[in-house]
């Protein structure tokens, strides 16, 4: 059985294509994500844009037609942050369903988070002890502290690059005061809104998955071309971290779109993601990050596949 994901995410929509072998495992036939902004000027406006919505609307319905063409018997549609969020969202998911005949589920902050742990430990297994993972997305952040199959605590924050980007903006070399101050602006952020179990948790591990942990990751493997299958597991120090911080904001967003493996849209996003990295490595007291390059996609994958058994 052939089976397709795609996930219409703030900034990326993410497309999966797998062949299921049993309930507990699938074989990969095609990936791919295009970047989309679908939360552009959100956070100012309270509604998704236009030109953001056409260029969304555009990449979904190629995707759904390309989980189709490959033999895909379902093409399983979820929108996250923005969508949630934004007053017209809804409206848009209904447009995505009239063009392409798939339903759009819109998940909670908290399906999301449970997806995200779900896809995580499919790649990397269960690790010993504690493990908090998060997502870094383009409109939101989902944190999940999980002791095997249990869920201790979970939290969306609508922190995400998106509207951190449009609110610190480095067009030019990182102007070292202003990301202080946008450092200082996610710390007060995490340290409000999360819940007391994860901000005080003695973490055994600590997961990041998404585009910006796995971009930096891709740098610090110094790959010319993304390689997933080598950034999956990767272990991020906090030196490299800050190593890879300090070269980012060296450069301008022209010359960081030129770094290999950093996909176009991701550039101007690339320095407010590492800050968030930077802060929660902070907050968890750990000198070490894995990398997980599977994610909500694989988690839903994995939930399609439950739902047929």
């Amino acid at each position: 059985m052939r089976l397709a994901t795609i996930d219409v995410g703030s900034n990326t929509v993410r497309l999966l294509v797998a062949d299921v072998l049993h309930p507990a495992n699938w074989r990969l036939v095609d990936q791919d994500q295009t970047v989309t902004r679908l939360g552009e000027g959100l956070a100012h406006s309270g509604r998704l844009g236009e030109a953001p919505m056409a260029r969304t609307l555009a990449a979904v319905r190629a995707y759904v037609e390309r989980g189709a063409g490959l033999g895909a018997r379902d093409v399983h549609i979820v929108a996250t942050s923005a969508v949630r969020e934004a007053s017209n969202g809804r409206a848009f998911a209904t447009a995505i369903e009239a063009a392409t005949g798939r339903r759009v589920e819109v998940v909670s902050g908290e399906t999301e988070a449970r997806l995200t742990l779900r896809g995580v430990q499919s790649a990397l297994g269960e690790l010993a002890g504690s493990m908090l993972t998060f997502d870094i997305g383009g409109g939101s952040t989902e944190y999940v502290l999980a002791e095997g199959d249990s869920i201790r605590s979970m939290a969306s924050l609508r922190l995400g690059v998106v509207p951190l980007a449009e609110r610190f903006p480095f067009p030019g070399p990182v102007d070292a005061p202003r990301y202080r101050a946008l450092c200082d602006e996610i710390r007060a952020r995490l340290d409000g809104e999360l819940p007391a179990a994860i901000r005080t948790a003695r973490v055994g591990h600590l997961v990041g998955t998404a585009g910006t942990v796995t971009t930096l990751a891709a740098l610090d493997l110094g790959l010319v071309r993304y390689d997933g299958a080598r950034v999956q597991g990767h272990v991020l120090s906090r030196a490299a971290v800050d190593g890879l911080a300090a070269r980012l904001g060296r450069l301008t967003v022209a010359e960081r779109a030129a770094l290999p493996c950093l996909e176009p849209g991701r550039a101007d996003l690339i320095v407010p993601g590492t800050a968030i990295v930077t802060v929660t490595m902070e907050l968890a007291r750990l000198e070490r990050l894995k990398v997980s390059d599977y994610g909500l996609r694989e988690g839903l994958l994995l939930e399609a596949i439950k739902g047929r058994s």
